[in-house]
């Protein structure tokens, strides 16, 4: 992240790059200051939004954060918590693996499998990553 950002805006940037719209891309900044004021939320423009996960602006209010965490769908913990933004985190990007038809077809079939055969398949998978030059591990780093 460019110089200046905390991590309020990177864990805001992580929600805007891992929380996706319908359609699969990210939501505009205008669709979540919409969403916000159609819930009752507090008043909150697309600009404030940018800035905040740009890091030109870090000190929302409350309620602010709470309408963020309420759209995206985690805690406001999130944000203060990195403990707890670790495990969302992880949560989150197996939601999103899960929203790909064949990662989540495979994840069903070895539903019922041995702790012996799922590691064997792990083995696999590591390999198949390794060979097509993909990051070790969950593909997060």
């Amino acid at each position: 992240m460019p110089e200046g950002e905390g991590v309020l805006a990177t864990h805001i940037d992580h929600l805007f790059r891992t929380v996706r719209a319908d359609d699969g891309g990210e939501y505009t900044f205008e669709e979540v200051a919409e969403a916000i004021r159609a819930k009752g939320g507090p008043t909150i423009s697309a600009t404030y939004l940018w800035q905040l996960r740009k890091g030109v602006r870090d000190n929302p209010t409350k309620r602010h954060l709470e309408a963020l965490a309420g759209f995206f769908g985690v805690p406001p913990a999130y944000f203060f918590d990195d403990a707890e933004a670790a495990r969302i985190d992880a949560e989150l990007t197996l939601l999103n693996a899960l929203r790909d038809a064949p990662v989540r077809q495979i994840a069903l079939r070895a539903r019922g499998l041995s702790g012996k055969s799922l590691a064997t398949i792990a083995d696999v998978v590591e390999r198949v990553r390794e060979l097509e030059g993909l990051p070790q591990g969950d593909g997060t780093q």
